[in-house]
């Protein structure tokens, strides 16, 4: 069954704008665990706009299931900010997903082109691999690096699903579901596993579910959007659903 990473970046930036500490992101990550979250996704920037290092070395701590921390590894430190790799080494999460964003990116939009960036993961992601991080790349589904990916020593990848989302509902729904199909197959065949995430929510889940060996989804906005009118755990509880009926077929 493809598990469910629940981002808390949006949790955080609403404690952000107070200093109350509400709503807390620890709090959250908790109720997201009761009510069947298989892990926790954040996102931390430089510009410390919602997740922060603390809230990094928080969860870390407390957490007993996958932690995935998201980030450009080339981020370096920023007042506060230690470095995207430094946080890393520090904290050691289960997995790490390589995203090609700029920091004055509103969210991440694009994926990576190895045949730009290869050389310069190579040996980020042997190092993340020695600590015993398990390392995903943020792609495209178009793209044709897979066995790039794999070349260089990805275990998985994390495809970039905004496109599916956008065309979700409309008349190249099934086309656009078709090429992100395809795409999991063809990282597959190059040994890599597969997660997805970006823009998913409770209507477009299901179908993305059905692609086979989908290893993972992370969904935080919609997800918090979700939980402002139904109740966090309710929402966590409603996308875990789908996973398990798209798993069973039901």
């Amino acid at each position: 069954m493809t598990a469910l990473s629940v981002n808390l970046n949006k949790i955080a930036l609403m404690r952000n704008s107070r200093l109350s500490g509400i709503p807390s992101v620890t709090a959250a990550a908790r109720v997201a665990l009761e009510h069947g979250a298989d892990g926790i996704t954040v996102h931390p920037r430089p510009d410390l706009r919602h997740i922060r290092p603390d809230d990094v070395r928080e969860l870390s701590e407390m957490l007993d299931v996958e932690f995935n921390i998201e980030g450009n590894p080339f981020e370096g430190a920023v007042g506060e900010y230690p470095g995207f790799l430094q946080l890393v080494r520090e904290v050691k999460p289960d997995q790490c997903t390589l995203v090609p964003d700029s920091p004055d990116q509103l969210t991440s939009d694009h994926g990576w082109n190895l045949v730009e960036d290869g050389s310069r993961l190579e040996p980020i992601i042997a190092e993340l691999k020695e600590l015993g991080i398990r390392v995903s790349l943020f792609m495209d589904a178009e793209t044709e690096d897979f066995g790039m990916a794999a070349k260089i020593g990805a275990d998985r990848v994390e495809l970039y699903t905004e496109s599916y989302a956008g065309n979700y509902g409309g008349s190249d729904q099934q086309a656009v579901f078709e090429l992100f199909a395809d795409a999991a197959k063809r990282a597959g065949l190059a040994g890599l596993g597969v997660n997805a995430g970006h823009d998913l929510n409770l209507d477009n889940l299901g179908l993305l579910a059905s692609i086979p060996n989908l290893e993972e989804v992370s969904i935080g906005h919609a997800l918090v959007a979700d939980a402002l009118m139904i109740g966090l755990g309710p929402a966590v509880a409603a996308y875990k659903d789908i996973l398990i009926s798209a798993s069973t077929g039901s």
